[in-house]
């Protein structure tokens, strides 16, 4: 659109680099400056799903607003791969943000396990499963890394594991996540996790520049079976004049199907 039509339409606009540095979102820092009429948090319902799911959506200070939309590809697959599995399926969903991921399982009647390593987030995600009337999630606040090496160790199973992680990121207690350097093995550790005698799934949704769907596709099959079905692709939306925008790569597999 012209610069005239975005003036008028949008309620709300944010401005990087008008914020607080000191956040631990820094490369995102910035502020909202919005038209009288615009709200500071709103709901939406997808109801793409056999059953609605209600997420709370708000302006935050690191420029999200708790929700993206491309994602609710991967929610179909979640929701469709739990429901071939049934009740007994254990999904963990990793980086897990505020939860899409974890109600589409738990809507489909998983039992989930949702780690992410910022509380207000899981606080945030727990709100929409409460709104979304599921229950049947397990919350953690924890960096990923350290959660599953725990889980490793104790002998953890699981049929689905979702994992969307950032490119540069810490955890609780300051530690440091660096894609290109930590993924592969934490991917090593999942497929340690994955359950060998049911059947299974995995997700895995890159966002971060130069990592492209072949390469996810790789990285799974390398870390979980050269021999697995791998679907894979780029995620987009779809504008007003039908153009696709990409908004990031994924790669997904069903194991022991």
């Amino acid at each position: 659109m012209p610069q005239s039509q975005w003036d008028a339409l949008a309620v709300a606009r944010f401005e990087k680099g008008a914020g607080d540095k000191s956040s631990r979102h820094a490369d995102e820092w910035g502020r909202w400056v919005l038209k009288p009429q615009a709200q500071q948090q709103w709901h939406i319902t997808y109801d793409g799903l056999s059953r609605p799911l209600t997420m709370r959506l708000g302006l935050t200070s690191f420029k999200h607003v708790g929700i993206f939309p491309e994602q609710a590809a991967n929610w179909d697959f979640v929701y469709d791969a739990v429901s071939a599995i049934g009740s007994s399926a254990r999904v963990l969903n990793l980086f897990a943000y505020t939860g899409g991921a974890s109600l589409a399982a738990a809507a489909a009647g998983a039992s989930v396990t949702h780690v992410d390593a910022v509380r207000p987030v899981v606080t945030w995600a727990r709100e929409n499963m409460e709104t979304s009337g599921l229950e049947g999630v397990r919350w953690i606040v924890d960096d990923a890394q350290k959660f599953v090496g725990r889980e490793v160790r104790r002998g953890s199973r699981y049929n689905g594991i979702v994992l969307d992680p950032p490119a540069y990121g810490r955890g609780p207690d300051g530690e440091k996540w660096l894609i290109e350097r930590h993924l592969y093995a934490l991917l090593e550790q999942c497929a340690q996790l994955l359950t060998t005698d049911a059947p299974g799934f995995v997700v895995l949704n890159l966002y971060s520049l130069g990592y492209s769907p072949i390469i996810a596709k790789n990285m799974i099959n390398s870390a979980f079976g050269a021999s697995q079905w791998v679907d894979y692709g780029e995620l987009f939306v779809t504008d007003a004049a039908k153009r696709s925008l990409p908004l990031g790569v994924y790669a997904r597999t069903k194991t022991n199907c």
